[in-house]
């Protein structure tokens, strides 16, 4: 067996179509390409190569299909799973943390001899067998520590965002779809903190500071970079195409489309 006849398959947690990272997960691309963006920096993963995704960071990822297919590996390591298994092994810390948000783990025999092992484990719907999917993420897990020690630093720390400086945060970060208990949390705050200092900061509620803040963006690109709104409202923050139209029309008294046509 081929690594790119592996199937897709997610093993932990259901994945969330959060734009938050509730729980570290490791991820192999079998086929296709991944890009993802943190507010900060844009990662690009191709096939064969694989990265961890780290909790606690707001991110957006886009598949892009190889001759229609994208095939993927996902093994969460939520903070139950890792606290067990912090009670069964020695973990060592080297405080060398990376920051970033997708941290590219390098390519190794030992990660491809794991994912070929998994076929005899694979159900009739291409997930792992429940019975073997904790001993299957004990075991990634294991090799992954061996290959890269560093990565302890991140997955075994449990602690909790601290207090963040809330202009800097929200003027980076409007662009993501969560709801406010994510900022807030993110930002060190519990909700009433977070919409109290929002309020001394922006002198607006955060609802509809994001709004505000994300039509300017949407008017900028519309009317100096000429791009189609419907191309994008998603990366600005919109659920939907209507909602985004209607909002922009009402904020600037004329629609994005013929924003676009007349200049």
């Amino acid at each position: 067996m081929k690594i790119t006849e592996i199937k897709s398959c997610i093993v932990g947690p259901a994945i969330s179509q959060e734009q938050f990272i509730s729980e570290h997960f490791f991820l192999f691309l079998v086929k296709g390409n991944m890009n993802g963006y943190d507010g900060n920096k844009h990662y690009v993963l191709k096939p064969g190569e694989s990265c961890i995704v780290r909790k606690n960071r707001l991110a957006r990822y886009n598949k892009v299909r190889d001759n229609n297919q994208f095939e993927k590996v996902i093994f969460f390591f939520d903070e139950a799973f890792l606290k067990d298994f912090r009670k069964k092994h020695s973990i060592t810390f080297s405080n060398h943390i990376s920051d970033d948000t997708f941290i590219k783990l390098k390519k190794d025999k030992l990660i491809n001899s794991f994912l070929l092992s998994l076929e005899p484990y694979y159900t009739g719907s291409g997930d792992i067998n429940t019975s073997f999917s904790d001993l299957k993420r004990e075991e990634l897990l294991l090799i992954l520590l061996q290959l890269q020690p560093e990565l302890s630093d991140v997955l075994f720390n449990f602690g909790i965002p601290g207090r963040l400086d809330l202009e800097e945060f929200m003027q980076k970060n409007y662009k993501f779809n969560v709801s406010m208990e994510r900022f807030a949390f993110l930002t060190g705050r519990s909700l009433s903190s977070f919409k109290r200092d929002f309020k001394t900061i922006f002198n607006e509620t955060p609802n509809r500071w994001l709004t505000k803040r994300r039509l300017q963006e949407a008017r900028f690109l519309v009317e100096q970079k000429k791009q189609r709104p419907s191309d994008i409202y998603l990366d600005l923050g919109f659920e939907d195409f209507s909602h985004f139209s209607f909002a922009f029309k009402k904020e600037f008294g004329v629609s994005a489309s013929n924003l676009l046509h007349n200049n």
